[in-house]
């Protein structure tokens, strides 16, 4: 075979297999991330998906609204690869279960207590009822915060029921089945058209990180590449958000399906939670780490490393050149 031939052939073979490798190229990895709810809370979540910062990142995304339980399940067993909830994923870990958390969105909670109108102030919630939307899940424990804020001991002093989602929370409080609801916006909004008052604000009394990105011990191992690409897109969602009001608010009407009043009120709420790197504050971790032994009745110390990774988060800062906190 002449150096003309060969070279015809390499031609060839090059040209057979390019549209395999095109198709290899574009192939996005495909993930599975869970969420509470579509609210302002999961915004970052939202912001990615409708405004192309997964499939920036390489990534065809699908998000699945579930509650807390069933998130920690789904993704210790693998049947979910990340999720949004944070604490209830360092109450994971610290039960053993093979799970960290590798970034922070929210450098604090957006639920607030919303209460009948007899009540006017937190103190005067002694010996009430609390709906929450399911025990442990951080809905819950910012709930209990507030009120032990104010100096009321929720384990002791106040019965607390489990009623699941925001409307069957605000029918309970409606209906005089619970004194007091704790929920996030636009539920402020709501609350006060129904003549309801709002008694305090997580955000306003204390900073912890709320929403994040949790994920398998297993997938921070086998899948480091993938696990960076997921938080550099939600890294650029928070910037959307912060750098773009009208655009945020579009996306929170959309993707939460509420109107542009509701979720006008929502983002100009809780715009300052929202951080612009990911990162995951050590104050605010160690009072989620300390909130979940007291709730676990853990009375062994608990590190940072056993609950979190940051090796990813570090990567992604890196290559989007910022300097963490």
């Amino acid at each position: 075979m002449n150096l003309f031939e060969q070279v015809m052939r390499k031609l060839f073979i090059l040209m057979a297999v390019a549209p395999l490798l095109a198709d290899f190229a574009l192939a996005a990895d495909k993930i599975r991330v869970s969420v509470s709810s579509l609210d302002v809370a999961f915004l970052t979540g939202g912001a990615a998906l409708k405004k192309g910062f997964f499939k920036e990142e390489g990534l065809e995304v699908e998000l699945i609204r579930m509650n807390a339980n069933v998130s920690i399940t789904a993704l210790a067993t693998g049947d979910t690869d990340y999720t949004m909830i944070f604490g209830s994923v360092v109450r994971g870990a610290i039960r053993g279960l093979p799970i960290k958390v590798v970034a922070s969105f929210m450098d604090s909670s957006t639920h607030m207590l919303i209460a009948r109108p007899e009540f006017k102030s937190v103190k005067d919630l002694k010996g009430k009822t609390l709906g929450v939307s399911t025990f442990g899940a951080t809905a819950d424990v910012a709930a209990r915060m507030m009120l032990k804020h104010f100096g009321v001991d929720p384990e002791k002093e106040m019965k607390v029921v489990a009623l699941g989602a925001d409307r069957a929370r605000f029918a309970a409080l409606k209906e005089g089945i619970v004194d007091v609801v704790v929920m996030s916006p636009p539920g402020d909004t709501e609350g006060k058209r129904m003549g309801f008052n709002v008694l305090a604000r997580a955000y306003e009394l204390f900073s912890f990180p709320f929403i994040g990105l949790g994920t398998n011990v297993k997938k921070i191992k086998d899948r480091p590449d993938e696990v960076k690409r997921t938080i550099k897109a939600l890294v650029k969602a928070n910037r959307f958000i912060l750098a773009n009001r009208e655009g945020s608010i579009q996306v929170m009407a959309d993707w939460g399906r509420t109107d542009r009043e509701s979720a006008t009120v929502a983002y100009d709420g809780m715009l300052k939670v929202f951080n612009s790197d990911g990162s995951i504050p050590e104050s605010g971790l160690r009072t989620v780490i300390e909130q979940a032994r007291e709730a676990l009745k853990v009375e062994r110390p608990v590190s940072f490393d056993e609950v979190a990774d940051l090796g990813p988060l570090r990567e992604a800062q890196r290559e989007l050149g910022i300097k963490g906190r």
